[in-house]
């Protein structure tokens, strides 16, 4: 009888687990695909998407509609519920239910672009006949509704300097206050979140409407610095919710590091903390401008409108660009009304400008702090 333990052992094999975590594949970081539509999926679609026009169209002519809004509505609802119909049977009650909601965020993604899309071709149709280098360098200053040339120079340049004075006083404040909120705390940081999140909920008529009963009626007059400081208002609260935001996606480890080298807090902050969100914070900067460069109600109260070029933004009204869309475009005269829509594609072009910089800066940002994890 042969002894247990004179058994022959079989040698365990040792795993070489020498992989690095940077080595190991991170299932987590990957994106969820759904796979591609198979041609079943795409016949059921088909399928739906005629049963429901046929359905719309039979109420369209049983009940008598004229206009097309509820045709497209009810061809939508339709389509699907044939779609769900379709995939219950095929699958079952899941899997058709999982297949109508990705369709509805498809459909709700697809709405989006296609308005976004209507309104940028809609302005550039109807400005970009006076569109020309003489646009830029020229002011209303003279020019009728009858007379040719005319041009956005006095508007620009108010605008540039009001948003540039607004940004000059709100992007460090803000930082500062992102700061005291995120990485210091204290008494206080309970009341400042709750009147920065007050003061982003106010319109921005009220902004406007605070400046000019405590300055303009007051005896200054409006100016371009009165209207800086109703942009300011409502700069302030925005870029000190996305700093906010943005110094909470720094990796606390890079904090506890420092600390635990013995930096003190305020080091870590200045050292540490905000030049790894420095990308992260000029995007929020950046967006901030947007804001502010597209305003119009806060400038109605506090700037009022003038056709020649102010230099000076602390004596005279001063114009700025979306003021002078607002004035023209509502303007009975045909040449007015272009000069109105060409300004405004120039804002528009502006602010779309802005906002794939501030995207380029945030993917700088998103990889630096991947590296930095």
């Amino acid at each position: 009888m042969t002894d247990v333990n004179d058994a022959p052992t079989v040698p365990v094999p040792v795993l070489d687990d020498r992989r690095t975590e940077e080595d190991r594949p991170n299932t987590l970081d990957r994106p969820l695909r759904r796979p591609r539509l198979t041609r079943e999926e795409v016949t059921d679609l088909a399928a739906a998407f005629l049963a429901g026009a046929a359905g719309a169209g039979l109420l369209r002519t049983v009940l008598g509609w004229h206009g097309y809004l509820g045709t497209v509505v009810w061809w939508y609802v339709l389509f699907i519920v044939a779609y769900y119909l379709l995939q219950r049977d095929g699958a079952s009650n899941e899997v058709g239910l999982d297949r109508v909601v990705t369709v509805l965020i498809w459909s709700a993604g697809v709405a989006v672009v296609a308005v976004l899309s209507w309104m940028l071709v809609f302005v550039v149709v109807r400005g970009y006949h006076r569109l020309s280098p003489g646009f830029f360098v020229h002011d209303m200053k003279g020019v009728g509704p009858l007379n040719p040339g005319g041009g956005v120079r006095a508007a620009i340049i108010g605008s540039a300097e009001q948003v540039g004075l607004a940004t000059v006083v709100v992007v460090p404040l803000a930082i500062l206050t992102a700061v005291y909120l995120h990485e210091l705390g204290g008494r206080l940081a309970g009341i400042a979140r709750f009147a920065i999140n007050a003061l982003a909920g106010f319109p921005s008529i009220v902004a406007g409407l605070f400046i000019y009963t405590g300055w303009v009626i007051a005896g200054h007059g409006p100016s371009g610095v009165a209207g800086a400081a109703a942009l300011a208002i409502l700069m302030l609260p925005f870029v000190t919710r996305t700093a906010e935001e943005v110094l909470r996606t720094v990796p606390d480890s890079l904090r506890e590091a420092s600390l635990a080298l013995g930096a003190p807090q305020w080091r870590v902050v200045l050292r540490v903390v905000l030049p790894t969100a420095l990308a992260g914070l000029t995007t929020a900067a950046i967006l901030g401008i947007a804001l502010g460069i597209g305003e119009t109600a806060p400038l109605l109260l506090t700037t009022s409108y003038t056709d020649r070029t102010v230099v000076n933004p602390f004596h005279g009204p001063q114009s700025s660009l979306a003021y002078y869309v607002y004035s023209y475009v509502l303007e009975p005269s045909a040449s007015q009304n272009q000069r109105g829509f060409t300004a405004l594609l120039v804002l528009v072009i502006l602010v779309l400008v802005l906002f794939v910089l501030a995207r380029f800066v945030g993917r700088r940002s998103q990889r630096r702090l991947g590296r930095s994890r």
